[in-house]
């Protein structure tokens, strides 16, 4: 039976061996629930680099959508921040359009992840997109939780926990105290998620940028059930 496991922060990916497995990067709120809703949107594909820099240049040399935020910021001089909301514009429609996306924890947290066998982004809105896909491929699994600049977040460890409920009959979700944690969690707080989750440090700090609206529209799950992020080559495609 493979196995869930779950790993708190990227910086701890060196104690992980990735060869082999599937990595979900999660970045609730909110790399990876703007990647989600952006290809669900009718963009083609995701370019998610490190820094500002490439995504800039990635901008110039493919002629497509940047988005860049820092410290849950808009940085300067890119077509858009990373809100899911940016790709809800009725007057700017993002189809057909490639996307370069560089964030604070998100996309720094995919690139660490690379050595995977399959990489796929994860979010409460594909959550049921995830589960299919990693049952799919029998494989272990590595939630890689992005956090907040190297130390826990309380609202990745959730989904984790959310992934390992519905994987529960398929996986061994009971071999690693992280997931079990992640589990319990879940457990305690799925009734009313988003009154649990804000306790958090991140949705405190979000709150306080005045993005209440992300923060309710991340929390909804399998808004976009179909929609999963795979990464080949370079880019993330839908799989």
């Amino acid at each position: 039976m493979p196995k869930l496991d779950i790993c708190f922060s990227p910086e701890l990916l060196p104690l992980y061996d990735l060869r082999g497995q599937v990595a979900v990067i999660v970045d609730i709120l909110r790399a990876s629930s703007t990647i989600v809703t952006a290809l669900g949107e009718g963009v083609t594909h995701v370019f998610p680099v490190a820094s500002l820099e490439e995504c800039a240049a990635y901008g110039r040399q493919h002629g497509c959508l940047t988005a860049a935020e820092r410290d849950g910021l808009p940085a300067p001089g890119f077509d858009l921040g990373n809100s899911p909301f940016g790709f809800l514009n009725a007057d700017r429609p993002p189809h057909g359009r490639a996307l370069s996306i560089s964030t604070t924890n998100g996309t720094a947290a995919l690139r660490r992840s690379l050595a995977a066998e399959a990489i796929v982004v994860g979010a409460f809105l594909n959550l049921g997109a995830v589960a299919d896909f990693t049952r799919r491929q029998g494989r272990d699994v590595l939630v890689v939780c992005a956090g907040w600049k190297g130390q826990f977040c309380l609202e990745d460890t959730i989904f984790g926990g959310a992934l390992a409920a519905r994987l529960a009959p398929d996986f061994d979700v009971y071999g690693s105290d992280a997931t079990l944690a992640a589990l319990h969690l879940w457990q305690q707080g799925q009734a009313d998620l988003s009154a649990y989750l804000l306790q958090s440090a991140h949705v405190r700090r979000l709150n306080s940028l005045e993005a209440n609206q992300d923060f309710a529209f991340c929390l909804q799950i399998d808004a976009y059930a179909k929609v999963l992020p795979l990464w080949q080559n370079d880019r993330l495609v839908m799989e």
